[in-house]
């Protein structure tokens, strides 16, 4: 019987966490203590994430540009304490060579999913809730051939931002983490490409590619109450690599499709 002095767990959900940083984040909130959903679009690994991690954390479905999607998933988690949202992806093209419909994909989910997420998860969040976004180093750092990703995560900064004013008087914080590069399934590709992570390395001061956790912990120190007093932050997480220039992916692309 509960003598009524159990802590409650906190309750979040974890966008795009059935792999890579996502999932790294929904491991490390329940070492946390919350109770977690992981959402993604790939419904069956996230149902094999969650059983991993086993009750009372639970598995759904999440396409963050379909709103009426958005609107169900948090309609069914009820309220929350911790919302995080890891869903992206990238693309690479020239501006005069890049497709409106390729430019339009890139920023529906990495800016306007983001927005979305943002409209439903702040009518959800409990006062002293935390909505975190992972953005990108290149919300602030440009990169030839990455128009479409650099504007729509320069975007997710200031949308931060503004959520953070307006949610700011219920107590609510919204804050950002930028990696640099960090190993994941979505950027194991790169390692086909000769150069590619060397040059990633070579431009990031600490000297090596970030780690899934590393970003996990950072996630789980801005969802924390002890940090109480931290909004409208984007968070610089990647080694130094701000600090000195974003390689040319484009260039050891065409260079590998010329060999």
């Amino acid at each position: 019987m509960s003598n009524g002095s159990e802590r409650v767990a906190r309750k979040a959900v974890v966008i795009g966490g059935a792999s890579g940083i996502g999932w790294a984040t929904a491991r490390a909130l329940v070492a946390d203590g919350c109770q977690v959903t992981i959402a993604d679009l790939n419904t069956d690994g996230a149902r094999d994430r969650a059983a991993e991690l086993g009750e009372p954390h639970t598995a759904a479905q999440v396409d963050v540009t379909d709103e009426a999607s958005v609107g169900r998933l948090f309609g069914e988690t009820g309220p929350v304490d911790v919302v995080v949202n890891c869903a992206g992806f990238g693309s690479l093209g020239m501006i005069t060579d890049l497709s409106v419909d390729e430019f339009r994909g890139v920023v529906d989910v990495c800016l306007n999913g983001s927005f979305i997420v943002a409209k439903y998860a702040g009518q959800q969040l409990r006062q002293g809730g935390s909505l975190v976004s992972i953005s990108s180093l290149n919300g602030r750092q440009p990169a030839v051939g990455m128009s479409a990703y650099c504007s729509a995560k320069a975007g997710l900064s200031m949308l931060t931002q503004v959520a953070a004013l307006e949610w700011g008087p219920r107590g609510i914080r919204v804050n950002a983490v930028a990696p640099g590069f960090v190993e994941t399934p979505l950027t194991e590709g790169s390692s086909l490409v000769p150069g590619l992570v060397e040059d990633y390395v070579e431009n990031t001061a600490m000297g090596r590619a970030g780690k899934p956790e590393e970003i996990a912990d950072a996630v789980v120190f801005l969802c924390s109450p002890k940090n109480s007093w931290l909004t409208g932050e984007v968070l610089d997480l990647n080694g130094g690599a701000h600090l000195k220039r974003y390689p040319d992916v484009l260039s050891h692309v065409m260079k590998l499709a010329e060999a």
